[in-house]
């Protein structure tokens, strides 16, 4: 049984995703992010880095860091057909899931949504929250023309996808305008009976 350390809005959504688009067995951990259980001792007991997702292993052991839990989690479900045979096709994976969450998440969206853990004068707040939305809206544009006519970002469905989705609910949430064919990439996705499983669990609210 796998254990999923989980914040509802946060991106473990897309591993949330991907558990049930596997139909993979787990227990749910909810973590406040709000609270701030992220950093305390006994959440750090299974994940030192204060962070989610966190993905708790049968044989023992925890991973962490999206791209590294959606792998293996697709490796190891190789029934589901979500992670390709040829090296260069796993390479395109892994090119779209660092770019995804190293540029979009961590260089946009962590200044659009948290501009005060960097900058205390509320100025500076709103000029970083600004560079933030320039920095998401450059890479849905990028996304969106690697996308170009597809029905998803890679072609068919792939774990690719599962980000995707959390970073176009959250473009969604914050008002930056989305590329039509993400537009319609993200109505494909939620339409998804995997996605319309997962959407209680997406959306519960942890709230103080």
């Amino acid at each position: 049984m796998l254990d999923f350390y989980h914040s509802p809005g946060s991106c473990s959504n897309g591993i949330g995703l991907l558990l049930h688009e596997l139909q993979a067995e787990f227990t749910l951990h909810l973590v406040n992010v709000r609270q701030g259980e992220q950093k305390s001792p006994a959440y750090r007991q299974a994940n030192p880095k204060g962070k989610v997702p966190a993905l708790g292993l049968p044989g023992g052991g925890v991973l962490t860091e999206f791209p590294a839990i959606a792998v293996w989690l697709a490796a190891h479900h190789p029934a589901a057909g979500l992670w390709p045979e040829t090296s260069l096709a796993q390479a395109r994976i892994l090119e779209a899931l660092d770019f995804m969450i190293g540029s979009v998440h961590m260089r946009g969206f962590t200044f659009v949504k948290m501009p005060q853990k960097f900058l205390s004068d509320p100025e500076g707040q709103a000029a970083l929250r600004a560079h933030g939305r320039d920095e998401v809206a450059r890479g849905l544009d990028l996304l969106s023309g690697q996308m170009g006519q597809g029905d998803y970002l890679l072609g068919d469905f792939s774990i690719a996808d599962a980000a995707l989705f959390f970073l176009l609910t959250w473009a969604e949430e914050e008002g930056v305008a989305l590329p039509p064919n993400l537009a319609d990439c993200l109505a494909r996705i939620r339409a998804r009976p995997a996605c319309q499983a997962a959407a209680p669990l997406l959306r519960r609210q942890v709230t103080a």
